[in-house]
């Protein structure tokens, strides 16, 4: 099958709802010293340094930085052109709006994260006052204290226990046995699609109005015009959405209020976040981490099979899973299912809609074909673009020297388009080769539900295209005005 040609614009069928001049090109001359960043909206990050300490990596260094808001729409919708610039300019590039160098290369990324001088944890081998940080502010307490007990945030011993623990439901045999609830899952998903439709068609026929005029019960069921449906909410959001709670035996029923405690919480990551956003994120982690305690303490008393029940198992057993690690790895891993992979179904749709109607059910031909479409999606357009990690002592990689305590960032989606490992990277290419990628990371940090991940779109996919062989887009997509989780707010589509 010839490859479905995206190269004349990177991701040109995926981000024109957002689509706004190309930023000028962001990287500044090589021999220019870095100015000192501004972390004034996010300077209470954990692992943030004060105002100005981040420039003295590089105050005598003659290296290539870049100035790009990740504010900008017109790098949000399209941040490729961005990242072939800074993959050019160096090995290693300052982001002066983040404060932190940057790798984009597979190469360098990859090996990054694979790097135990680096770690997602600074605080187990340095204080705060150590490290010349300031104490984190009262009104941020409550989250930070929830995020300590986060495998993903957590550095060995304590993450090697959490995830050996967490990984017995993330082995291969045991994402078959949940294969057929998936299957139901997402067929459930795309009969509600087809029953919505035909209810807007019967309503528009009947009082003459556009199904938007429904108000927000239509709206809340996907429906977005007269035979319109709104993918990312009637599909893409309830497929990973409903499989964790199945997963972990949560009642569905609770899946819309911890969607939205899952949003806000993960506020707390992008950049240049405001006071009331901080705060939303804090109320979400007080109220999500309260009802998983009641689930929890009910659970206890009538444990079923599911994953939830054999958290519990291990926290009142020899594994020494304390309840609040308990609390937090559960709420971690619904957040998973709610944002990652709801954008990494989502990402993909425009994808397959640009292979032709007739050759789209050869993508999914076999189990080879499947597989390769999957990894091909998730390269080219990942869910999450940024992951950091923080220098556990002083070092250097090439000609910048980390102090501890500084960070990295990684930029996962710039490495999946790196020319030196695919041929014509930013081409959309179902039949290219399987090869490892930077979507799910790497080392120990590596994605504990990626197995989950590749299973749930291996399943939706095909099954959305079986049903839905003339599914097309009815106007252009729209871009979620985030960066770090990267995805879509809309995709109108019909069939």
């Amino acid at each position: 099958m010839p490859a479905a040609r995206l190269s004349e614009r990177p991701s040109s069928r995926c981000d024109r709802g957002r689509r706004a001049r190309s930023p000028a090109s962001p990287i500044a001359a090589r021999h220019s010293r870095p100015r000192r960043p501004d972390h004034t909206s996010n300077r209470h990050l954990a692992g943030a340094r004060p105002t100005g300490h981040l420039a003295t990596m590089s105050d005598h260094l003659p290296l290539p930085r870049v100035r790009q808001a990740p504010t900008d729409p017109a790098f949000y919708a399209n941040p490729y052109p961005t990242y072939a610039a800074m993959r050019g300019a160096g090995d290693l590039v300052f982001w002066e709006d983040y404060g932190f160098w940057c790798a984009a290369g597979y190469e360098r990324v990859s090996a990054l994260l694979r790097d135990r001088r680096f770690g997602r944890e600074i605080t187990h081998v340095a204080t705060r006052a150590e490290l010349g940080w300031p104490e984190i502010p009262e009104h941020l307490a409550p989250f930070y204290a929830f995020e300590a007990h986060s495998m993903l945030e957590r550095e060995p011993p304590t993450h090697t226990r959490l995830r050996g623990l967490v990984n017995r439901a993330f082995v291969s045999r045991a994402i078959d046995r949940l294969k057929p609830t998936i299957a139901a899952i997402v067929d459930a998903a795309l009969d509600r699609m087809i029953a919505r439709r035909g209810q807007a068609t019967t309503h528009d026929q009947r009082a003459g109005e556009p199904a938007s005029g429904l108000g927000f019960a239509a709206a809340a069921t996907g429906l977005v015009g007269a035979e319109a449906v709104d993918l990312v909410e009637a599909f893409a959001t309830p497929v990973p959405v409903e499989t964790i709670c199945a997963l972990l035996g949560v009642d569905v029923r609770l899946a819309p209020q911890m969607l939205a405690w899952s949003h806000a919480m993960v506020g707390m990551y992008q950049f240049g976040r405001t006071r009331a956003e901080e705060d939303a994120a804090v109320a979400a982690t007080l109220a999500f981490s309260e009802l998983m305690r009641g689930i929890i303490d009910a659970r206890r008393g009538a444990p079923g099979d599911d994953l939830l029940s054999d958290l519990i198992a291990a926290a009142d057993g020899s594994d020494r899973l304390s309840e609040d690690e308990l609390i937090t790895t559960a709420i971690l891993l619904l957040n998973a299912g709610h944002e990652a992979t709801v954008h990494a179904i989502a990402n993909a749709v425009p994808l397959i809609l640009s292979v032709e109607p007739e050759r789209r059910p050869a993508l999914f031909r076999d189990d080879d074909a499947t597989e390769r479409t999957v990894e091909e999606c998730l390269r080219y357009d990942p869910p999450l673009h940024l992951f950091t990690r923080y220098a556990l002592d002083d070092v250097e990689i090439g000609p910048v020297r980390f102090r501890r305590g500084d960070r990295v960032g990684l930029l996962l989606a710039a490495a999946n388009r790196d020319p030196d490992r695919w041929t014509i990277p930013d081409c959309f290419d179902p039949d290219r080769p399987v090869q490892p990628h930077a979507s799910f990371g790497a080392g120990i940090h590596f994605c504990v539900g990626a197995a989950l991940a590749r299973a749930e779109i291996g399943i939706a996919l095909p099954r959305l295209i079986d049903r839905m062989p003339r599914l097309a887009l009815v106007c252009d997509p729209v871009r979620r005005d985030a960066y770090h989780f990267n995805g879509y707010d809309r995709l109108a589509v019909t069939w």
